[in-house]
């Protein structure tokens, strides 16, 4: 579903309220977008800055319209393409926009929700949004990610609400500077609203705080687990964790 950049704010105000209570069987992230020059979008929406919701629902086929009534009478999208699709073919939806040998810059957050001065502040980076394929999304991450303890996993962040990433994509490197200016400039104005650390598959090379961060307080045990099993940090081409005892 897509909205007109105008209604981003009260979109971003009823999308989080209703993720959070929605059931398991239903979830849908926010983003800022252009849309694609291609089918099936339609051509008067063709390279528009837009702001979007991609649902995905997974209970009783006979119940599907009514769970999403409540989305359609808030505010009817412009462009509707909710139904009936394979789960495959949703993993496979942006293949085509994200070919292989793109230029890409990520700087990602964890939130526990958007007051209104971040929505400000979301309104005013989603649209300048500087390449066609840059964009911003918003996971919401409760549910049952939300029902284990922070301590039983090595992601520890269970008490966050959203993983939010803003990404500056292009395939001509000489937009780089533009887009990673632009993906910066967002994220630190965003940064004082968040949780503190990242979606660890979401950072780039920022410094080792900012994995410590990824991890919060689980970070001590996994430098322990590195040091049993990878003491001399064989496999370190990643986020690292150095081994520690």
């Amino acid at each position: 579903m897509f909205w007109p950049l105008e209604k981003a704010a009260n979109l971003i105000d009823f999308w989080q309220d209703f993720i959070l209570n929605a059931p398991d069987t239903m979830t849908g992230w926010f983003a800022f977008v252009t849309v694609p020059p291609a089918a099936p979008f339609p051509e008067e929406y063709q390279l528009q800055k837009m702001c979007a919701i991609v649902w995905c629902y997974t209970g009783d086929p006979e119940t599907a319209e009514a769970v999403f009534k409540p989305i359609r009478q808030f505010d009817p999208p412009a462009i509707d393409l909710v139904g009936p699709i394979p789960f495959p073919a949703l993993q496979r939806m942006f293949d085509g926009l994200y070919p292989a040998g793109l230029q890409w810059y990520w700087r990602s957050d964890f939130f526990n929700g958007y007051d209104h001065k971040a929505i400000s502040l979301h309104t005013k980076y989603g649209a300048q949004l500087p390449t066609m394929q840059s964009t911003m999304h918003i996971y919401p991450i409760n549910g049952a990610a939300g029902r284990i303890g922070p301590q039983e996993t090595a992601w520890g962040y269970r008490q966050a609400k959203f993983a939010q990433v803003i990404v500056g994509v292009d395939p001509d490197p000489q937009n780089n500077e533009r887009m990673i200016e632009w993906a910066k400039d967002y994220w630190l104005a965003m940064h004082p609203y968040s949780a503190g650390g990242g979606y660890v598959n979401m950072i780039m090379d920022e410094g080792e705080q900012r994995v410590k961060a990824a991890y919060g307080d689980n970070y001590a045990r996994l430098a322990q687990v590195k040091a049993t099993y990878d003491p001399y940090n064989f496999f370190h081409v990643n986020q690292n964790i150095e081994p520690k005892a």
